[in-house]
């Protein structure tokens, strides 16, 4: 008997190991290795200033059928300032989420997504919805709830027939990677890539407090996987196969929303007449609350997502097909409604937070094959080039191994080293001192090497 349970033991070992080496709930995540600390801009400073918090993942551990992440919730990317007046900073959040590793579709009535964390995305920092917390009262005919406002009538949370689009309306407090902290959580509402990235760049932030993003958009690749909700199911970014089989060529994946056509604000999405809410102005235009955007089918172009902002298809990770969000953007790749999950879950929702692990657990440990190996091939850029004062070297897609650099001089002399971080996407180099001509930057990701030349005009 004892030989028979070591056999079943050592067999059931290997069962959670193989489910481990496949299953991108548990693979996809970004761990630190090295304890690479978290940074922060502070209003009228762009040197990074250095946190104390380690960033991306702690640890992956899993069952048969769940897989946890510890995580502080913090960045590789530098995070803020928060030019709205927000005081608080990325603080570390000491959390443990649960994702199951067999998600479903919920048969029932779909679970509305709600403020606060609803997903996290593969660093271990925190998916918010589209909400701010604030909201429209028809008895002061003012904006209630959140910071600076009067509570709303019933509270935080309550039901209100006008609900503040965060996306909007706190465009001025997001940091250059598009993310703000709650009370120290800091979360992306929307994709998490660069404003200065975008096409059509709707915020300046980034021209004083350079920063970068989770991953970086590219209309020629299907998106990396980037996080997971809190149902288990899968968020991709903002590209992907045009049909659900993974046929068709990469295009934009698009949202299923479109601002109404209303000129005041007394009906609700569905046409049920609502009390009423401010007149359409430049201080409330249209899309500055969740109930101006309708949902449209579109049951014949695959390219569009259902009212959860997803679809059952083929990527990558799941060749077999998963339902899966998307991060929308629109043609200049400015954050599109409802940004990325919602405004209700597509799967059987759990609250993913949890104090404590109360089963059998093993620890997920990456190998080093799916180190940056291709690095040679891969579209990475060194700019502005020339250069004057500092250069910046950006990786396209989501990095997930550190990938360092050289400056060299022309006779082949290391003036520099840098590095960009797992779950970031550029760094830079300082070439105030340098002179005039020409220069080398290195790429080394493990036994892989790339070189860029690039020009110094002073």
């Amino acid at each position: 008997m004892v030989k028979k349970l070591g056999i079943f033991f050592w067999f059931a070992s290997l069962c959670l190991s193989a489910t481990a080496q496949t299953n991108p709930a548990i693979t996809s995540w970004i761990i630190t290795k090295d304890g690479t600390k978290g940074r922060h801009y502070a209003k009228g400073n762009s040197t990074p200033i250095q946190d104390n918090d380690s960033v991306n993942v702690q640890t992956v551990l899993y069952s048969s059928g769940n897989v946890y992440i510890r995580t502080k919730g913090i960045p590789a990317y530098v995070t803020g300032p928060f030019l709205d007046g927000n005081p608080s900073l990325a603080t570390s959040q000491g959390a443990i989420f649960k994702f199951t590793l067999n998600p479903v579709k919920n048969t029932g009535t779909p679970k509305a997504t709600t403020g606060g964390n609803i997903g996290v995305f593969v660093n271990g920092v925190a998916l918010f919805d589209y909400r701010d917390g604030v909201a429209w009262n028809p008895s002061t005919n003012a904006l209630c709830g959140g910071p600076g406002n009067p509570p709303c009538p019933g509270g935080p949370g309550a039901t209100m027939d006008w609900n503040r689009d965060a996306i909007l309306a706190e465009r001025v407090g997001f940091d250059c990677s598009k993310g703000h902290p709650a009370m120290g959580n800091y979360h992306h509402h929307q994709n998490p890539s660069a404003f200065k990235l975008d096409k059509t760049v709707i915020s300046t932030i980034c021209n004083l407090y350079d920063a970068d993003g989770l991953y970086v958009i590219d209309s020629t690749k299907h998106s990396p996987l980037i996080g997971f909700a809190y149902d288990g199911f899968p968020i991709y970014g903002a590209y992907g196969f045009k049909n659900t089989d993974g046929t068709g060529g990469i295009t934009r994946i698009k949202s299923g929303y479109q601002l109404r056509n209303i000129t005041v604000r007394n009906t609700s999405p569905t046409g049920q007449s609502v009390t009423a809410g401010p007149t359409i102005s430049t201080t409330y235009p249209l899309g500055y609350f969740r109930e101006d955007y309708e949902f449209i089918s579109r049951p014949s172009s695959p390219d569009y997502l259902d009212a959860s902002n997803g679809r059952f298809c083929v990527t990558p990770e799941y060749p077999n097909g998963i339902y899966a969000y998307f991060a929308t953007v629109d043609a200049n790749w400015n954050s599109a409604y409802p940004y990325v999950v919602g405004p209700a879950f597509y799967g059987v929702y759990t609250n993913a937070k949890v104090t404590s692990i109360t089963e059998a657990v093993s620890e997920y440990k990456p190998s080093t094959a799916h180190v940056n190996t291709d690095i040679n091939i891969r579209n990475w850029t060194v700019f502005p080039n020339p250069g004057n004062e500092f250069i910046a070297v950006q990786v396209d897609g989501l990095n997930r191994d550190k990938i360092n650099l050289q400056l060299l001089a022309s006779n082949g002399k290391i003036l520099q080293h840098s590095a960009i971080e797992p779950g970031s996407s550029v760094a830079w180099f300082d070439v105030r001192t340098l002179y005039s001509g020409t220069y080398v930057v290195r790429a080394i990701s493990g036994e892989t090497v790339s070189s860029r030349k690039v020009v110094l005009v002073k």
